[in-house]
């Protein structure tokens, strides 16, 4: 097993969010906003959602090298594969010739094919594995696919009742209740948490997923790209891009934004001075242009130093990375600017006060009295920025200053669907599957966050 850079960082915020959580239990002020958020049905929808995304991105985070069986088992390829590469192989392996549409069995344009007897004819040729185990595509595709899409159904429906029933049982013990009334409570949404809201947005989200992962092994779900890819996978790969680009960055944003604000907010003069010059300057340098030259940079930094990228994996990794650090060094300046406001005005309460007129060190008033009253701001900027670091990976990849071209994304996807919108007939599968799925995280995530803000906003009264 190996891990990237990006990996490691991503399984370290993983841990770090473990850890909030953990200490989130213990203290009572921490969780009442937290059951507030619990008891909103829009909320615990959204946070479905996204945990289905982050499992596909935690597969697609964990990197080995495959063993070739043929050549024996000491010996291994030179690229790393992820466990999502693993389990999706038959998505990843079946390339064809070019574009085919959804659902299709012939290819996407006509060329010169050679019949039995020698002769040349201009017909739509049969894709390789696109619904190559039907013998009339014509008359037998329809049902097939009803059939297949039926199966895939029925697989989801039992995942989601056994789910459902491990839930339950466990919910039920930690209640001292039996399951049956557990599952009437759920049922009848008696519930303080929104169960049986959760759960339905959990069943369809299993039917799609085994749906169109059981069709997704007979046809292309989404059709293939220019060079006969899976659009289906390149929409499932994407989604660590997308979500690495959305944490790392904040991952980033978050240290800077937080030590530079509130020491300028609290020890003020020319402390203050210096902080608030300093992003006032970051903020007058347009944020694409500077992204632009950083990434030009990076990329001349690479050319030279060629033997430290061995593997295309690695240079796509670093490209990645050096991408999330500079939209976090160019994105902290707000949160920075509204830390400054809050800490000047708490600086001033009378228990900062008394703190300092006991002596307390300006270490503890800081650690103790300032950050644990602004951490409210901090969750619900970081909330509401997710979706748009999200959307910023895509209109930068669509201006070439994003990811690495072998990477994965739905910003690739999209900036290569601009030719494809352009040719006759038009291929509108890439951009309508980046579509979707930028859709639901992008959604989901604005959904959560603004149950977030309500719950956090002192404002606020139940």
């Amino acid at each position: 097993m190996i891990f990237f850079w990006t990996d490691t960082l991503f399984f370290m915020l993983l841990l770090m969010l473990a850890a909030t959580i953990i200490r989130t239990r213990r203290k009572e002020h921490l969780r009442r906003p937290w059951r507030k958020v619990a008891r909103s049905k829009s909320a615990m929808v959204s946070l479905t959602v996204l945990i289905f995304y982050f499992g596909f991105a935690v597969l697609d985070s964990v990197h080995f090298h495959p063993s070739e069986g043929q050549s024996g088992a000491g010996k291994f390829k030179t690229e790393a594969m992820s466990l999502l590469d693993w389990w999706a192989s038959p998505l990843r392996q079946r390339v064809e010739k070019t574009y085919s549409a959804p659902f299709a069995t012939i290819g996407y344009a006509r060329e010169a094919i050679r019949d039995t007897n020698g002769v040349s004819r201009w017909a739509y040729p049969r894709l390789q594995y696109g619904g190559i185990h039907l013998t009339d595509p014509e008359n037998g595709k329809t049902r097939d696919i009803l059939q297949t899409g039926l199966k895939g159904l029925l697989h989801g429906f039992l995942a989601w009742l056994g789910l459902v029933v491990l839930l339950i049982s466990y919910r039920a013990r930690l209640a001292g209740m039996s399951i049956q009334q557990c599952g009437v409570e759920i049922t009848q949404g008696r519930t303080e948490i929104p169960w049986r809201a959760m759960f339905i947005t959990l069943l369809l989200i299993l039917l799609v997923s085994f749906g169109l992962g059981e069709l997704s092994l007979k046809y292309h779900v989404f059709g293939t790209d220019k060079v006969g890819e899976d659009v289906f996978f390149q929409s499932l790969k994407s989604i660590r891009t997308g979500l690495l680009i959305g944490t790392l960055t904040t991952f980033i944003t978050l240290p800077l934004a937080l030590v530079l604000g509130i020491m300028a907010g609290y020890f003020r003069g020319w402390v203050d001075d210096i902080i608030q010059y300093l992003y006032t300057t970051l903020n007058s340098i347009p944020g694409v242009l500077l992204i632009a030259a950083s990434m030009l940079l990076m990329q001349a930094y690479m050319a030279r130093h060629e033997d430290e990228f061995a593997s295309l994996a690695l240079r796509a990794d670093f490209r990645l990375l050096f991408l999330c650090m500079i939209l976090g060094l160019t994105s902290w300046t707000g949160l920075c600017r509204l830390l400054r406001a809050e800490t000047l005005k708490l600086r001033e309460m009378e228990y900062v006060q008394a703190a300092r007129a006991l002596g307390v060190h300006q270490g503890n008033i800081l650690f103790h009295h300032i950050l644990p009253n602004v951490f409210h701001l901090v969750l619900i900027s970081v909330a509401l920025d997710f979706s748009s670091l999200v959307l910023a990976e895509a209109v930068l990849s669509y201006v070439n200053i994003g990811v690495d071209p072998t990477t994965e994304s739905w910003g690739n996807m999209i900036n290569s669907a601009r030719l494809e919108m352009a040719r006759e007939p038009v291929v509108w599968w890439s951009l309508s599957a980046a579509f979707v799925f930028m859709f639901a995280l992008v959604l989901s995530a604005n959904l959560f966050a603004d149950a977030v803000r309500d719950a956090f906003d002192p404002r606020r009264v139940e």
